[in-house]
Order: C-alpha cells, then sequence, then structure tokens
C-alpha cells in the first residue's frame, strides 16, 4: 500500500529525473503535472482490488472444503471408536479435538483479514473519488505545480570572472581573488590570454609584463629606449622643467646637441639644423627664425614703437646687427664695460668703436641640415654717442629676438638718459623687466604694429612673413613665447634672474616711471 500512502500525502511522489552536468553534478526537474499519479493510482487500485477480491473468495471457498473435510473425518473416526473398547475410545476423541480446534482458529483468522481488507478498500475507494474530486494544483510562470525557488549553486561550482560561466572540471586559474578559465585571463592591453608565470598589475586589470613595461615604464625622448634602473633599481631620468622631455642621464655626457633657442635635446629621430657657427635648431624654432640683419629690421622698429608707447622712445638712432656666434664673442672681448650673461650671450649693447661683421643675406638650407650660401661683411662702429650698436645672435626665433632686442635697448636708454654707472643687479634687473614687459605685450596682443606693416613695404616677403606676424602664431610659437617669459622668471644667476624678480615686484608695485626715477636718484630698487 506504499501507493495509496503517496495519494493520501499528496502526491508526495514529484517524479523527479536526474541529468548530469559535467561530470559529477546533478539537478531534478519536477514534473509539469499530477495526472499522471492520479492515473497510476487508479490502476494500480483496480488491479490489486482484482488480485484481492480473488484471493478472499479463494480462501472463503478452502476453508468451507476445509470444514467439510474435517467433519467427514471426525464421522469416519467416531464409528470406529464404538467398536473398540474403551480404552482405545479416549485417545480417538481426543485426536478428534485436536483435528477441530486448528481449523476453526484458521477459520477466523482468515475472517478477521478479510474484514480488515474491506475496510482498507473503502478507504481507498473514498481516498481515490476525494483525488478525483480535488481541482487542478495551481501552475507557475515556468509551467511547474511547484513554486520557484533561488538557485543555490552547490558545492565546488566555480563561475569564471572573465566569461562569466561555469568552468566545470579541467585546468583553471585562481588569482586576483577569483577563478578563470586560462583562455579568459587576458592582458588589458593587447587582449591576448596571459600565459607566463608572472604578470603586472595597474588599475585592477591584469597585463603581460612586457605590455606593462610598454604603457608604463617611461621611455627616453632622445633615445626612445626604455630609461634604465639604477643601481638601487630605481628608475632615474632627466626632465626639462618646462618642456618636461624625460631623458636618460646619459644623455647629459654624451653631447646630445640642444636647440639653441628652445634647448629641448635632439631626438633620435629627428634632424636639428646645423648652423655655421656649430649651434643647432629645430624645425620648430626654424619655423620663425630671423637669419639676417636685414629681416630683423622690422621687429627692431616694433621695439622701438614699444618703448616709444611707454614714454621711453630712443631719440638717437642706434644700430642693430644680427651677427654670428664668434663674432658676438669678440664684440664682447672688446667692450670695457658691460655685463654679460654667461655661458650663452646672445645680445650686446656697444659703447665703444669697433668692426663688426654681419649677416647680409639669409643662408640656404643645404644637404645635411646645413646653412650655406650665407654672405657677411665687415661693419665698422664709429662712437657718436654713449652707444655704439646693438648687437643680436642670429639664427633665433622672432619672439627670442624680440625679447633680446627689448633688453639691449633698455641699456641703451639708461646711458642715453644719464643714468649712472648701476650695479648688475639693478641694470640686468630692469633691462629683464623690460623684455618681460614686451613678451606679455606680444603674446595677448590681437593686431600687427601699422609701422611695422609700413616699414616692410620693400622687404622681401620672407623677411616680412617671418618677421611681422602678430595674432597669427601657432600653438608652438605660443608655447615657445611662454618659454621665453619662463626663462626669465627662472632664471637662477644672481644679476639677470634675481635682479629681476626685485625690479619686477617694483615695478608691479610702484609703476616703471617712479621705478626709474628711484634707481636714477638711489641706484637701488624701491622697496
Amino acid at each position: 500500500m506504499g501507493w495509496l500512502t503517496k495519494i493520501l500525502k499528496g502526491s508526495s511522489y514529484k517524479g523527479h529525473s536526474h541529468r548530469k552536468y559535467g561530470h559529477d553534478r546533478t539537478w531534478d526537474e519536477p514534473r509539469d503535472s499530477v495526472e499522471e499519479d492520479v492515473d497510476i493510482a487508479i490502476a494500480l487500485s483496480l488491479s490489486e482490488l482484482d488480485q484481492k477480491g480473488k484471493g478472499v473468495i479463494e480462501d472463503e471457498s478452502e476453508s468451507e472444503d476445509d470444514e467439510q473435510s474435517a467433519k467427514f473425518e471426525s464421522d469416519s473416526d467416531e464409528q470406529p471408536t464404538k467398536v473398540q473398547s474403551d480404552d482405545d475410545e479416549k485417545p480417538a476423541k481426543v485426536q478428534s479435538d485436536d483435528d477441530e480446534k486448528p481449523a476453526n482458529f484458521q477459520y477466523e483468522e482468515d475472517e478477521q483479514s478479510a474484514k480488515v481488507q474491506l475496510e482498507e478498500d473503502e478507504q481507498l475507494a473514498k481516498a481515490l473519488q476525494e483525488s478525483l474530486n480535488m481541482g487542478s494544483p495551481p501552475r507557475y510562470d515556468n509551467g511547474s505545480i511547484f513554486q520557484p525557488f533561488p538557485f543555490f549553486m552547490p558545492a565546488g561550482y566555480r563561475i569564471c570572472a572573465g566569461c562569466k560561466l561555469e568552468i566545470g572540471h579541467g585546468r583553471y586559474l585562481s588569482c586576483m581573488g577569483t577563478v578563470w578559465h586560462p583562455e579568459c585571463f587576458r592582458c588589458r592591453a593587447c587582449n591576448l590570454p596571459i600565459t607566463d608565470y608572472e604578470y603586472s598589475m595597474s588599475g585592477n586589470h591584469p597585463y603581460h609584463k612586457s605590455c606593462y613595461k610598454e604603457q608604463h615604464h617611461p621611455r627616453c625622448d632622445v633615445c626612445k629606449n626604455f630609461i634604465p634602473t639604477n643601481s638601487n633599481g630605481l628608475i632615474e631620468y632627466r626632465a626639462h622643467p618646462f618642456w618636461l622631455q624625460k631623458y636618460c642621464p646619459s644623455h647629459e655626457r654624451d653631447r646630445t646637441p640642444r636647440c639653441c633657442s628652445c634647448e629641448r635635446m635632439e631626438p633620435r629621430d629627428a634632424r636639428y639644423l646645423l648652423l655655421d657657427d656649430g649651434r643647432k635648431l629645430c624645425l620648430e624654432c626654424l619655423d620663425s627664425a630671423i637669419m639676417d640683419t636685414h629681416e630683423c629690421q622690422p621687429l627692431y622698429l616694433e621695439i622701438q614703437d614699444f618703448y616709444e608707447g611707454l614714454n621711453m622712445k630712443v631719440k638717437q638712432q642706434v644700430p642693430m646687427l644680427l651677427v654670428e656666434r664668434q663674432a658676438l664673442n669678440e664684440a664682447m672681448e672688446g667692450e670695457k664695460n658691460g655685463h654679460h650673461h654667461m655661458p650663452e650671450t646672445r645680445g650686446l649693447c656697444l659703447s665703444e668703436e669697433q668692426t663688426v661683421t654681419t649677416i647680409l643675406r639669409r643662408p640656404k638650407i643645404g644637404a645635411g641640415y646645413r646653412m650655406i650660401d650665407m654672405v657677411t661683411e665687415p661693419h665698422r662702429l664709429i662712437r657718436r654717442c654713449e652707444v655704439t650698436a646693438i648687437l643680436v645672435l642670429y639664427g633665433l626665433p622672432r619672439l627670442l629676438t624680440g625679447s633680446i632686442l627689448a633688453h639691449e635697448m633698455m641699456h641703451a636708454w639708461l646711458r642715453l638718459n644719464g643714468y649712472p654707472n648701476l650695479s648688475p643687479e639693478v641694470e640686468e634687473g630692469i633691462c629683464q623687466v623690460l623684455a618681460h614687459m614686451w613678451l606679455d605685450a606680444e603674446m595677448y596682443s590681437t593686431s600687427g604694429s601699422d609701422v611695422a606693416s609700413s616699414s616692410t613695404s620693400s622687404s622681401s616677403s620672407s623677411s616680412s612673413s617671418a618677421s611681422s606676424k602678430k595674432g597669427k602664431r601657432s600653438d608652438f610659437e605660443k608655447k615657445l613665447g611662454d618659454f621665453f617669459k619662463h626663462q626669465i622668471e627662472s632664471d637662477s644667476s644672481t644679476a639677470y634672474g634675481e635682479g629681476f624678480r626685485i625690479g619686477n615686484k617694483a615695478v608691479l608695485k610702484y609703476g616703471l616711471r617712479r621705478t626709474l626715477d628711484h634707481i636714477r636718484m638711489t641706484g637701488s630698487f624701491p622697496v
């Protein structure tokens, strides 16, 4: 009656089927309905009723036969006892009682069993009737009669952190606090599987060690190689304070050339222009470089206009010449007075009579990025006033050339306006203040100078395009102007650097005119 117990308990038999997942995991799926259970129960009930009904009838017929046989045997046994003696009669009766008593006991037991079986059949019929009258059980969205329940991963269940699928049996990686399929553990940079024993991490992302080095290890901007580590295992490199160009420390000792204008080192994959005096010029600075005296004249007029706008007009016509480095150094040696910015002097205000070699015609770029066909001539300087000439190094960008001219023009203005011999800190400091002011005016101006444009009518197209452009500068030229200002502001020398910072502070506080008056009277900056 085990099937009846299942029916009466609400069909606890759920019809589960076991399916293998992988190799050793199973899960159960409920059957869709209990209708099959009811059909099976009815069939089993009818089959069992037939069998048990037949069994009851057969038991009853057998009982009757046994009873008649018992009576017949008793009667036949009693007749001989009458013929026999009294001694034989008593045992015969005892034998007859012993035979009749088991037969009666067997009959009572079968009758009681049939009664119990009848009660069970009535309960079965009642249960079947109730089962047939019951409504269909409720169904859920998944089509099952069983209420959905949360799926719990069995023990050992592993999900790949890459593809989010189960790993199952086989090879897998355990790293970064989780598990992965070997093909899912990939490099953030190249997206290829990481098969090496070691890997690198950055921002919670794995990398091949080579890919990490390629992306995060600094490269030298000069030789393009990875910057090596020092004896302590640390990456050590040099960086330009303004351009932030990173390079190996060894390049400071291997004579790697720098641009004479922007001071950036020459990369291995780029070519700098070699000037006749040995300097090198990068191609970006070459784009606005001024190469001869004639080309520089419009810019010189702009500087004069700048001073006139400050009510500081230079009344004497001071010659201006572009020269090579050697000519500038020779003139500096012949000058008795004056202060020079070492190690590289790029401008000079002369007060002595000298003969200076000047550049008459712009040189051309020849093979191997060398300047060729430069035309020079000697120029005799005659002393007619306190200033004989202003010399500027050729081949520098327009903004740098203009700031040098503004600086040297201030030297000329001080000498022509009767200022006594000043200390290097005061004289060079106030000249640097004027150079910085001119750069500020140039960087933030929106229109060109009418005087400059009118004065270039007889100039060549190359000179006018290189020297009179204002408000149409490239992004690099704007950056270059900021660099030249940065050079003045961060100069470490006592005369040019500290002198500028003290003088600029005084001009910002008292104004240029009052500062100059104070210098005339005291020979020092106002505090």
